[in-house]
Order: C-alpha cells, then sequence, then structure tokens
C-alpha cells in the first residue's frame, strides 16, 4: 500500500511537468497607417487626445513637440514619421513608458485590447520597421499584430 502513494505522487508530479503553461499578456492594439500595432498593457499609462504640442527647433523630423501633462514635460514621437510613412494627421496620444521614461506616441486609432499567448509570438526580420517591432502574430480574426517594442523608441525620443 505503501507502493501504491509513492507511485501516484511520483506519477502526479511527471503529469504537472508535461503540462504546458499557456502565458498570456495583455496588449493594447493600435493603428498606424494602415499597420496594426500591439503595446504590452503594462507599458501604457495613459490615452490622451486634444493637447497642444509645443514644437521644438533642431530635432529630428518625427519628434513632433513636446506636452506639458499635468507639470510633466513629455515628448510627442510621431510614429508615422519615424516609420517614413507622413505625418499624423490624428491628435491621439498614448503615453507609454519604459524603464521609468515616459513618452508620447502619435496614433492614428487606438482599438482594443487583447490577450496574446505570448507562445505565438514570432520574430521578426532584422532591421525591420526601424527595429521598433520586437515580434508579430495574427490574431483570432485574422489580422497581423505586430508587437511594439517600447524601450527602442525610448532611444529615438
Amino acid at each position: 500500500m505503501q507502493e501504491d502513494i509513492l507511485f501516484q505522487t511520483d506519477l502526479s508530479d511527471e503529469l504537472e511537468e508535461n503540462v504546458e503553461v499557456n502565458q498570456t499578456e495583455k496588449y493594447l492594439l493600435f493603428l498606424s497607417d494602415g499597420l496594426l500595432f500591439g503595446v504590452p498593457a503594462e507599458a501604457v499609462v495613459e490615452i490622451i487626445t486634444g493637447h497642444a504640442i509645443t514644437k521644438l527647433p533642431l530635432v529630428p523630423s518625427y519628434i513632433r513637440g513636446i506636452i506639458n501633462l499635468r507639470g510633466q514635460i513629455l515628448p510627442i514621437v510621431d510614429i508615422r514619421g519615424l516609420l517614413g510613412q507622413g505625418d499624423c494627421e490624428s491628435d491621439c496620444m498614448m503615453i507609454l513608458q519604459s524603464d521609468g521614461t515616459q513618452v508620447g506616441i502619435l496614433v492614428d486609432q487606438v482599438q482594443k485590447m487583447v490577450d496574446i499567448d505570448t507562445s505565438i509570438l514570432l520574430p521578426v526580420p532584422p532591421q525591420s520597421s526601424k527595429e521598433l517591432v520586437c515580434g508579430m502574430c495574427s490574431l483570432e480574426d485574422g489580422q497581423t499584430m505586430l508587437a511594439f517594442d517600447c524601450a527602442r523608441l525610448m532611444e529615438h525620443s
């Protein structure tokens, strides 16, 4: 009888090791020039519209300027401009945070929050989208999501 108990314990340990755990992460989807991007929800501070952007001299053209958000000065990056797609006409901004640094990005439209199984994220070819994309995957509705790399964005701003 003692052996039966040991066998059951060993078997249950072995079953637990063989079960794959699907890890999901929440992504906020946004559009920029027809491309669907997803940014990890933990990187999104807030979504704002209607803020006046103060232009700055002697900065790259994709830096649209700065805003004063409740006393904090934040650079605003035009994602279309950064990716060589022309200027964004929208006033929709996503405030992102990575490694304690905040930056705003101009996007065409914020769509929705989705759960992504991190095991289905595929790597992207090097030098694609100026390295702002760290992965891609197909969504349930058939669209392809490009995973936005917030850390690399901070290097550009």
